[in-house]
């Protein structure tokens, strides 16, 4: 048996209780939406990394985090946790609360220790689902989260799911949804740039995928 490297940098554990959950998604998403991903290789697979994302529906936290193969951490607005059962669910799988419209420092700094804790943790920086599908503007908190804790920055866009459930909608609808993964941020850029060199950064390359994902094949 060959020696471990003591050096080599761990992988986080995933949960079998996550892992099964993944996989029950994955096959609702694979079979009901054509749901594919690209780019999934770009996350790393350990390590402090904030996963910064579109926010089309309420599908997105589950799609961000649905092709890696580790756990994810999500932001999730603290209404969502009132009901006890829901509450519980939404724990197990990583979600924490976060007060909307306010400078939640407590869930900031739970970001953070997630983050320097070496995990995985997405956001929405638009701060709430689009309205027309495009890519809003990004408000500055994400970015500092991943300075404060020295993390990467991989964007992250899904594209579709405002077709098949837009904020003006009850329920979703089939549509074909993508999630589209772009260029890392080094922690080293992170350090180096400011949060806004790196929302222009994150979010023009965001823009860049989007575009991309629509425009039309070449023959």
């Amino acid at each position: 048996m060959p020696s471990a490297d003591a050096n080599a940098p761990h992988r986080p554990r995933v949960r079998l209780g996550y892992r099964l959950a993944q996989l029950f998604i994955q096959i609702f998403f694979v079979f009901f939406f054509r749901t594919r991903a690209f780019g999934a290789r770009r996350v790393p697979v350990d390590g402090g990394v904030l996963l910064i994302c579109n926010h089309q529906s309420y599908f997105d936290p589950v799609l961000a985090a649905l092709p890696l193969p580790r756990e994810c951490s999500f932001m999730a607005r603290d209404t969502l946790f009132a009901q006890p059962h829901f509450r519980r669910l939404i724990s197990y799988l990583n979600a924490f609360p976060v007060r909307r419209a306010t400078a939640d420092m407590a869930a900031m700094r739970e970001a953070i220790r997630r983050l320097r804790d070496g995990l995985a943790v997405v956001v929405f920086p638009e701060g709430t689902r689009t309205r027309d599908g495009s890519i809003g503007e990004f408000h500055l908190g994400s970015m500092l989260l991943a300075k404060r804790a020295g993390a990467p920055i991989v964007p992250v866009v899904v594209v579709g799911a405002f077709e098949s459930w837009p904020r003006d909608r009850k329920l979703p609808r089939p549509a074909k949804i993508a999630i589209h993964y772009g260029e890392v941020v080094t922690s080293e850029q992170v350090r180096e740039w400011s949060e806004e060199r790196l929302a222009e950064v994150v979010r023009g390359r965001m823009v860049a995928m989007y575009e991309a994902a629509h425009a039309p094949q070449r023959r």
